[in-house]
Order: structure tokens, then C-alpha cells, then sequence
């Protein structure tokens, strides 16, 4: 990536080491958990997401602070094709090194993903105190957003592989011991390939003192990644050719069939937290 994420690991180690003077804080977020995709052809249903968070704030004057922590993030949803009955193809090679346009086509195909992230934030924060105990906050800033893992459940009613050899102009659509053929009720696990991005981050909110030293913190939050959190060499089939069986296909997943598709995460909700002062 461009951003040099050891700015933020830089940024970070100073606030832990100025622990005495910060503020710290624990907390969990819910809201609108959205993989985003420019990825044409599909539809997806979203789910609630969330984070755990901790971390600290760190005081430059009575109104404005430096902070960061890590959090863990899940992000949920269910992705169908708009037009079930489209045909996907791609570049297969066979085993006898022949190459081929693999052709699938679907019926009832859903796809449920699961997306865990760490993700570090570096942001600002503007306070000032509003009445008695509450104090009004901003907080602004980026967020270095790291995949752990990026699951998927694919499922249809059957799957139809079939193969056409352009250079003798033959199609083959029945030959199960290959791999061409008709597959019903399929059901297999995968996951995508990924990578780091960067996500923006703003909160809106208030603190309310609970004491002397601890304080209830709510928020509304926006986050926004830029970039793409798919990893991928080269343009794979959604579900994989297997040139022994009809069965056991692999599932590779709708993005996998476009490499260069931009998928991001983005989310909104609200954040409740305690603060220790």
C-alpha cells in the first residue's frame, strides 16, 4: 500500500508511552455492517455488525486530544446474482493441458459472508462541556483496517458446469467423470484472499461523568475504507472446476470472478463506551 502504516504504529507506541497522561477507554459498536462492491450482477442483504474496542486519548490542551487503540470488527451479509439463471464464464485449463472456457450457471445461488477485521485507529478529538458532568465530543481521523479472515457459505439448488473448446469448437456438457455436468444441492465453504486498507472515521457524541474518574461515553459513527480488501493474482470461476467429479467444486466466490474488483468496508451505528480518567 501507498499509506505508510508505520506512521500509525509510530503515532501509537508515543501515546502508550505517554500512558500516565491519557485518558483509557473500552467500548463496543453495532450498527450497519456493509462489504461494499462495484462488483456488477449481484445483490446483497445486509446484517448488523460490531466491534469491541480499547484503547487511550491522549490530552494536548482542555479541548483537543490524540488518540488510538485496536479494535475487532465482524461484518455480515448475504450476496445473490440479480439474474439467477446468467452464465459465468472463465479460462480453465484440463488436465491434459488443453485450455477451455468454463461456463457455470446457477440456480438459487447464495453466498453468506463473514468478514473479521482488526483495526487500528489514529484520530482527534474536540470536547468541550456542554452543562454540569457532559461534555460534547468530535472525534476525526483514519483507521488502518486489516482482514483476518473472509469467509463464505455457497449454496444452490445445482450447479451446471460446462466446457467449450474454441479451437475445435466443441462443447462438452455432460461428462460428470471430467468434471462437466450437473451438480444438485450444492453446498461448499472458501475464502476470499485479502489485504489492508484504510478506512475514515468520524464520531459524534457525549460524555457523562459517572464519578470522578470514570465516565459513560455514546456516539454515532461513520466509517468509511478506501481501496480494496481483495487480494487476488488472477480471475477465478465463482465455483470451482473440478476435473475429476461433478462434486466437491470449490467455492471461489462472486468477486473472485473479477480480480479487480474494488470491495471495501463501510459501516454506521452507534458506539457506547466507559471511559477511565
Amino acid at each position: 500500500m501507498k499509506f505508510n502504516i508505520k506512521n500509525i504504529i509510530g503515532a501509537a507506541a508515543f501515546l502508550i508511552s505517554q500512558g500516565m497522561a491519557a485518558q483509557f477507554y473500552i467500548g463496543a459498536q453495532a450498527g450497519i455492517g456493509n462489504i461494499q462492491s462495484d462488483f456488477k450482477g449481484t445483490v446483497a442483504g445486509y446484517e448488523l455488525g460490531g466491534a469491541i474496542k480499547a484503547g487511550y486519548i491522549y490530552s494536548l490542551s482542555n479541548h483537543i486530544g490524540i488518540g488510538s487503540g485496536v479494535e475487532f470488527s465482524q461484518y455480515k451479509q448475504d450476496v445473490f446474482l440479480s439474474n439467477s439463471s446468467v452464465t459465468l464464464s472463465n479460462y480453465e485449463i484440463d488436465p491434459s493441458g488443453s485450455a477451455f472456457v468454463y461456463d457455470v450457471t446457477t440456480a438459487n445461488y447464495k453466498e453468506k459472508q463473514t468478514l473479521h477485521a482488526i483495526q487500528v485507529p489514529l484520530f482527534l478529538q474536540y470536547k468541550t462541556n456542554i452543562n454540569k458532568g457532559i461534555d460534547f465530543n468530535f472525534r476525526a481521523g483514519a483507521k488502518y483496517f486489516l482482514p483476518v479472515n473472509y469467509k463464505i457459505k455457497a449454496t444452490a439448488n445445482n450447479v451446471i458446469g460446462t466446457a467449450y473448446y474454441p479451437d475445435v469448437n466443441l462443447t462438452i456438457d455432460n461428462l460428470p467423470e471430467y468434471g462437466f455436468g450437473v451438480n444438485s444441492d450444492y453446498s461448499a465453504t472458501g475464502e476470499y484472499q485479502t489485504k489492508g486498507i484504510i478506512m475514515s472515521m468520524f464520531e459524534l457524541g457525549f460524555t457523562f461523568d459517572m464519578g470522578t474518574k470514570n465516565a459513560l461515553y455514546a456516539a454515532m459513527f461513520l466509517e468509511n475504507g478506501y481501496g480494496s480488501i481483495l487480494d487476488q493474482e488472477k480471475d477465478e470461476s465463482y465455483i470451482g472446476y473440478n476435473p475429476t467429479s461433478v462434486v466437491d467444486r470449490k467455492a471461489n466466490g462472486l468477486y473472485s470472478t473479477d480480480k479487480n474488483a474494488k470491495i471495501k468496508a463501510v459501516a454506521f451505528g452507534v458506539t457506547l463506551g466507559w471511559n477511565f480518567k
